[in-house]
C-alpha cells in the first residue's frame, strides 16, 4: 500500500469520535492519583458547560496525524452535534455524521450524498415509524428517559442503563435483524440503525472521490464494525460494546487502554502506521 504524502495523500483515516477519540467526564476512566491525571484538552461545549475531551499528548498527536494523512471524523452523531466539536486541527475536507447519513465537504452537507442513502434505505430497511412504534410499546418509562429521531434516519433511546432489563437490548436486535435495522448499546443509549445506513458505504464514497487506497480506521462499538472491516488496519480501545462482545478481526487490534488514555494511544498508533 502506498502510505501518505500529505492531507491529500493516498493513506486515509478514518475514525469514530465519541468514546474513542474524545471523552465525556463520565468516560474518561482516569485510573491514576489525581495529581499524576494527564492534561486535558476540552473540545466540545454544549449549553455553555465543557461536555468532551482529549488529552493534550493526543491533541498533539492528531493534529500531526492530520498533517500527514487525510483525516476523516466519522460519526453516529448529527450534523448539529457534530458541529459543536473543536477539533484541535483545520477543519477537514471531509466528515461522515448520522451514521453515514450524511457526508459533509468543507463543512457544508453534501445533499446529493443524503439522497442517495435515502434510496437505499427505502429499498433496504423497515420504515423508521415502525422501529419508532415497536420502541414505544417495548419501552418502560422506570427506566426510559428520552427517545430521538437523528436526522430522520435513525432513532435512538437515552436510559438507565442499570435498571435496563437482562436480555432486553439483546430482544430488541432479534426483533430488528429481519427488517434490516441494527441495535447497539452505547454507554446510556441504544441505537437502532438501517443496515443500509452505514459509515462504511460513506467512507466509500470518500474513498472514491479522493483515491485512497489505504484505510486506517478506529471505533469502539457495533455500529464500527463495518468502518473496520473496510480499513487496512484498525484500532479499538479496551473499552466499549466491542471490548464487551469480545469482537475481533485479523487486522483489528484492540489496545489495553480504556478512557481517554486508549484514544491517545489509537492516535499514537495511527500516526506511527501513517509514516510508516
Amino acid at each position: 500500500m502506498i502510505g501518505g504524502t500529505g492531507p491529500t495523500g493516498r493513506t486515509l483515516v478514518a475514525s469514530d469520535l465519541d468514546r474513542t477519540l474524545i471523552y465525556s467526564t463520565g468516560a474518561l476512566a482516569l485510573s491514576v492519583p489525581d495529581e499524576r491525571a494527564p492534561r486535558l484538552l476540552c473540545v466540545e461545549v454544549h449549553e455553555a458547560r465543557p461536555l468532551s475531551y482529549l488529552t493534550e499528548a493526543a491533541s498533539r498527536l492528531l493534529g500531526e496525524l492530520a498533517d500527514t494523512v487525510r483525516f476523516v471524523p466519522t460519526t453516529t452523531r448529527t450534523r448539529k452535534q457534530y458541529r459543536r466539536i473543536s477539533l484541535p486541527v483545520r477543519q477537514p475536507r471531509y466528515a461522515i455524521c448520522a451514521n453515514g447519513g450524511h457526508l459533509l465537504l468543507d463543512g457544508r452537507t453534501d445533499h446529493d450524498w443524503n439522497a442517495e442513502m435515502r434510496r437505499r434505505l427505502a429499498d433496504g430497511a423497515a420504515p423508521l415509524a415502525e422501529v419508532r412504534a415497536h420502541l414505544a410499546a417495548v419501552s418502560d418509562p422506570r427506566w426510559l428517559r428520552k427517545e430521538r429521531v437523528a436526522e430522520d434516519l435513525f432513532a435512538y433511546l437515552v436510559v438507565e442503563r442499570e435498571l435496563l432489563p437482562a436480555g432486553w437490548v439483546k430482544e430488541l436486535a432479534a426483533w430488528a435483524e429481519p427488517l434490516g435495522w441494527t441495535v447497539s448499546l452505547q454507554g446510556r443509549k441504544v441505537y437502532a440503525v438501517p443496515k443500509p445506513l452505514s459509515k462504511s458505504a460513506a467512507l466509500a464514497e470518500v474513498v472514491r472521490r479522493t483515491g485512497a487506497d489505504r484505510i486506517l480506521a478506529a471505533g469502539d462499538s457495533l455500529l464500527d464494525v463495518d468502518l473496520l472491516l473496510a480499513a487496512d488496519i484498525g484500532w479499538t480501545p479496551g473499552h466499549g460494546e466491542l471490548a464487551d462482545t469480545g469482537w475481533t478481526a485479523p487486522h483489528v487490534v484492540r489496545v489495553p487502554q480504556v478512557g481517554v488514555t486508549a484514544g491517545e494511544e489509537i492516535l499514537r498508533r495511527m500516526v506511527a502506521h501513517a509514516s510508516a
